[in-house]
């Protein structure tokens, strides 16, 4: 069986002002990751409803490989509500297709074979897919990526789930509002960005920490380094999926093996395009995906 790159958790609908479209920061992510050439699937749950019709279309129209297994809930919403500056509010459906995913024999044999996961706190909101997600990462090999996509939204995660999260995982990826809102919960509020970083990288032993601080540049901690981008001024149409395209492209660009460094420049650019277009899921131009080769 084929080493695939796989996004764990929710899919969904965002309902966008100007009408709906395919979204969930797994698939988002698994998205990006396909079309830098390496095989990447999307694993969640869909309803037996219209929508999830939808979104099985919608996936095989991005051409992006699946795993929806069906369970008996409705297939996920979510109303996104954008400012003046592009920036989303997301107003989150619950007991949902996507919280509910089962852990089958089909989904232990793509964790068995898995050469990265990404994975988040939002669906592991409800103790099944919890569950799910807990049994694939133990089933990974021992040199399987694993990136926890914190992803804190509205009151679903608890500091267990964060922190048995971090555990689970050799790559976390979170954002400088996550990072305030982790430092109160873990009792770290007197320390500086950097300082939370180096201190969250050693006690839970990861391989890298990946910290975006939005109009502030990013940074990349790994033992005993640091890398710095800034981040490039764009048109902003809105940031929707701008994140985990980041994460998206930084993945395949270590699984490449591309330094930390090239790796988080490349990162950057994809996630700024991103954010000049509509929707999680724009078609990254050929020059950026010629840069990871």
């Amino acid at each position: 069986m084929k080493q695939t790159i796989v996004g764990l958790g929710e899919v969904l609908w965002d309902v966008l002002p100007d009408g709906k479209k395919l979204g969930g920061a797994p698939a988002n992510f698994a998205y990006h990751v396909g079309q830098f050439g390496l095989d990447s699937m999307a694993v969640s749950a869909l309803g037996d409803d219209k929508l999830s019709e939808e979104t099985i279309e919608a996936l095989n129209e991005k051409k992006l490989d699946y795993l929806m297994l069906r369970v008996p809930y409705p297939t996920g919403t979510v109303q996104v509500t954008l400012d003046e500056e592009g920036i989303p509010t997301y107003e989150i459906k619950e007991n949902v297709a996507w919280d509910n995913i089962p852990y089958t024999k089909e989904v232990d044999e793509i964790a068995k074979n898995c050469r990265a996961v990404c994975f988040g706190s939002l669906a592991q909101r409800n103790v099944i897919s919890r569950h799910a997600i807990g049994e694939f990462v133990k089933a990974t090999p021992k040199d399987c990526l694993r990136i926890f996509d914190i992803n804190l939204r509205q009151n679903f995660y608890t500091k267990e789930i964060i922190q048995e999260s971090m555990r689970m995982c050799n790559v976390l990826k979170i954002n400088d509002e996550e990072l305030i809102q982790i430092g109160r919960m873990f009792g770290y509020p007197g320390l500086d960005i950097s300082n939370k970083c180096w201190l969250i990288l050693g006690k839970y032993n990861l391989d890298m920490l990946v910290l975006t601080c939005g109009i502030n540049g990013s940074y990349v901690f790994t033992p005993g380094k640091t890398s710095f981008q800034p981040t490039p001024k764009v048109e902003v149409a809105d940031t929707v999926g701008a994140g985990d395209s980041f994460t998206g492209a930084f993945c395949a660009a270590i699984l490449k093996g591309l330094p930390v460094e090239e790796a988080h420049k490349i990162a950057v650019e994809v996630s700024a395009y991103v954010c000049t277009q509509n929707g999680a899921m724009p078609e990254i131009p050929q020059e950026l995906k010629d840069r990871i080769k």
